[in-house]
């Protein structure tokens, strides 16, 4: 493991956190690949019953790291690898199968809400601020996530979530299905709940999980050629860099739908 990302375990229990708390855990592409590599290890790893992600410091994360976007993310064959990255880090922690229990205080942010929608609950405090910025530098959210979205919060939400890029407090984000609970400190009533799962036949657990995920996740009728042109098209567009020159610069983007 790197510094940026590291685990502690307890009775039975994993605590996979976030590292980079001056930065607020922003991910950067490394990350992704790291985090994908430790839930997949997990999954061998008998004496894990549950598992908490969580951010050190106040954030949970506040998505990915957007300063590397320009040498690594700037057009649609970067961004379709960089996405690849992305999605084997969420089906890494969707697939194992035990329950994983994300721990949110502060921000949770477009990466970061990527990472507590692959998980299979989301506590909070009063801290949380949840959203998903993605319209704001003209991405398209990856379709796994945009299908979890959508189970989690129904279409009303979910659009509302990804049109408006606003971000939600702990309140709001419970009211559309964001959030499962509040606690006071949910990395220990995340831990605690977990304990409580453990008692439970794990093939029960895992079998449970299995079903549930991928029915959640079904697309029906999708054309998932003109998903993907849609995700090249934003990530190739003059908007999608103009989002990038706002952000570093602190200003509100112009954007031109082009």
């Amino acid at each position: 493991m790197s510094e940026e990302i590291y685990i502690e375990q307890r009775d039975g229990i994993a605590h996979v956190v976030l590292n980079r708390p001056s930065l607020k855990n922003a991910v950067t592409l490394a990350m992704w690949s790291e985090m994908a590599a430790i839930f997949s290890g997990l999954a061998g790893e008998e004496e894990v019953r549950g598992v908490v992600l969580k951010g050190a410091g106040k954030d949970f994360s506040v998505g990915a790291d957007i300063s590397e976007f320009e040498s690594i993310r700037d057009d649609r064959h970067q961004s379709a690898a960089y996405e690849v990255e992305v999605d084997a880090c969420s089906s890494a922690i969707a697939a194992l199968g035990k329950p994983v229990v994300a721990a949110i205080s502060g921000y949770c942010l477009g990466g970061g809400c990527h990472l507590a929608l692959a998980c299979d609950f989301r506590f909070g405090d009063r801290t949380a601020t949840v959203g998903i910025p993605a319209a704001r530098l003209s991405i398209v959210y990856g379709l796994h996530s945009v299908q979890r979205l959508l189970a989690l919060t129904g279409v009303s939400n979910a659009k509302r979530i990804l049109y408006s890029a606003d971000r939600y407090s702990a309140e709001q984000a419970i009211s559309m299905g964001l959030l499962d609970e509040l606690h006071e400190n949910p990395g220990l009533a995340a831990e605690q709940f977990l304990r409580r799962l453990s008692v439970n036949a794990p093939l029960s657990i895992a079998g449970a999980k299995h079903m549930l995920n991928g029915l959640s996740m079904g697309v029906g009728g999708l054309d998932r050629a003109a998903v993907q042109r849609l995700i090249d098209e934003a990530s190739e567009s003059e908007d999608f860099r103009e989002g990038r020159r706002a952000f570093a610069e602190k200003r509100p983007p112009q954007f031109r739908g082009a």
